[in-house]
């Protein structure tokens, strides 16, 4: 009745006042706006969910021997010389002066989660990193020794394995290609050592690269992360895991709510590698690749920065025997567009070994299709350069429009710039410092491709950089050897520029 009192004046305003009259029942909540029509309402309680899946987080405690006269991860505290408590600490802590006595034993805390009613557990590589000893404990304080299936530092993922009488409780994986920036999350962990922890916030954004590894892929939470905190799951509120909580950023080392989560889709290939053969199967295309910037995107014709740059081939890798070369742009791979250069490895990586896949390249001003067959990634990469010798005839050019002065290779400009007798191209020996050269080249870098094409002299070198701006390119693309590494950089002339 109360209310009723209070909105009569404003339903019986005069019609002139329609927007006044809106406004008011807005403020009042009776009439909906089309934004409030599609928002789901926040939950009253996170408690249901967290009942039913906080049986299968666990805490990881794992311990390694810390040898003899080895400073320890924490060490032990040092009492003030002249404390009275002096005499207690180096008593107590004699160990810790005493190298010749047995090793000491190093301990840390983390966390993860059982995906099935067999006891494999999921967590962190860096959790069980150098550990001899690994025990899972759930929050009723049962403990288990845990046996190491396999581990990928590439995506710091571990899968354990835990022996039991009876089928332990599990979680089950989402797609985590569904989740929305903005959606809830739950963390649960053991930060800090303190044992099972609830958090919740947001997905904050999507595909962070923080340069943990050559496939970042993370969600971004605002969900208290901290120390402990690593290995466990973040779940959507239908209590399905939607990502493993690995890292934080953090200045000073406390929790500043940018916590990192793997998704589960990246995830869940790993985890059933390792569960089948205790390392992860990787598809392997073979080739060195790099970003594609505006100005390579000019020189090359490309109307926009996008793809991945090949900037070397390795050798009897699947990519050579496709014919794939330095200086192409794979656009697409299987189908799926790369629309920047870190997402090819890791589409790469997921693809299965021995598929045969489509692989849309940029080559020369025109769009190309090649078929390449993967191979699986070798443990070690090894990238080699198969180069002819060149020429040893001693000349020397200035490129006036780019500020550098190169000179053909001989067996004095190897010995001054230590090059080994397998580089071949031409030596730069001297960038202007105010040059468009100077921020990328320096003296000893070797011009191995001028536009995509072989130079072995520098006349050559003065002829391709003539010929692009008699073209009326803004910029040349060159191919750079640095002591084995090999990148396309590209060049734009000075404004006004020509040709002599």
């Amino acid at each position: 009745m109360r209310l009723v009192r209070v909105l009569a004046p404003i339903l019986t305003m005069p019609r002139g006042w329609p927007g006044r009259r809106r406004m008011l029942l807005v403020a009042f909540g009776l009439v909906a706006v089309p934004w409030a029509a599609h928002a789901a309402p926040p939950p009253a309680s996170f408690a249901d969910i967290v009942e039913r899946v906080a049986p299968a987080v666990v805490n990881i405690s794992t311990s390694k021997a810390v040898a003899p006269g080895q400073t320890p991860e924490f060490p032990f505290p040092e009492p003030p010389p002249g404390s009275p408590f002096e005499d207690f600490f180096r008593e107590f802590f004699d160990r810790d002066r005493a190298p010749e006595q047995m090793p000491r034993r190093q301990s840390s805390l983390g966390s993860g989660f059982v995906i099935d009613s067999q006891g494999f557990v999921v967590t962190n590589n860096h959790v069980i990193a150098e550990a001899d000893e690994i025990q899972v404990v759930f929050s009723d304080e049962r403990t288990y020794e845990a046996e190491l299936i396999g581990r990928d530092s590439k995506t710091d993922l571990a899968l354990l394995k835990i022996e039991g009488d009876d089928p332990f409780p599990a979680v089950t994986f989402a797609d985590s290609d569904s989740v929305r920036v903005g959606d809830w999350m739950i963390a649960i962990g053991n930060p800090f050592g303190l044992g099972s922890t609830v958090t919740v916030g947001i997905i904050s954004a999507r595909s962070r690269d923080i340069r943990a590894g050559p496939y970042d892929d993370f969600l971004q939470v605002d969900a208290p992360i901290n120390r402990g905190n690593s290995g466990g799951p973040s779940f959507n509120l239908d209590g399905e895991v939607i990502g493993i909580n690995t890292a934080i950023f953090s200045p000073s080392g406390g929790n500043v709510g940018i916590g990192f989560a793997i998704p589960s889709n990246l995830a869940l290939p790993v985890i059933e590698s390792l569960k089948e053969d205790g390392r992860v199967k990787r598809g392997w295309l073979g080739v060195r690749i790099q970003t594609v910037t505006d100005e390579i995107a000019e020189s090359l014709g490309l109307e926009e920065a996008q793809g991945a740059l090949v900037a070397s081939v390795t050798p009897g890798g699947p990519a050579e025997a496709a014919s794939i070369e330095p200086g192409d742009v794979i656009l697409e791979f299987d189908r799926k567009k790369i629309d920047r250069m870190r997402g090819l490895p890791r589409i790469v990586a997921e693809t299965p070994i021995g598929k045969e896949v489509e692989v849309a390249i940029w080559r020369r001003g025109e769009e190309r299709a090649v078929e390449v067959t993967l191979g699986e990634l070798p443990e070690e990469d090894e990238l080699a350069a198969l180069t002819e010798e060149g020429a040893d005839t001693p000349s020397s050019a200035e490129i006036e429009s780019l500020g550098l002065t190169v000179a053909t290779l001989n067996e004095e400009l190897r010995a001054r710039f230590e090059l080994g007798q397998d580089m071949n191209g031409v030596v730069i020996v001297d960038v202007l410092a105010d040059s468009s050269a100077a921020a990328d080249l320096r003296p000893g870098d070797v011009i191995v491709e001028v536009g995509q094409e072989e130079v072995n002299s520098p006349p050559e070198v003065q002829a391709k950089v003539n010929q692009a701006q008699q073209e009326n390119k803004k910029s040349v693309l060159l191919l750079i050897d640095r002591q084995g590494d090999l990148r396309f950089v590209a060049l734009r002339f000075p404004e006004g520029g020509g040709s002599e």
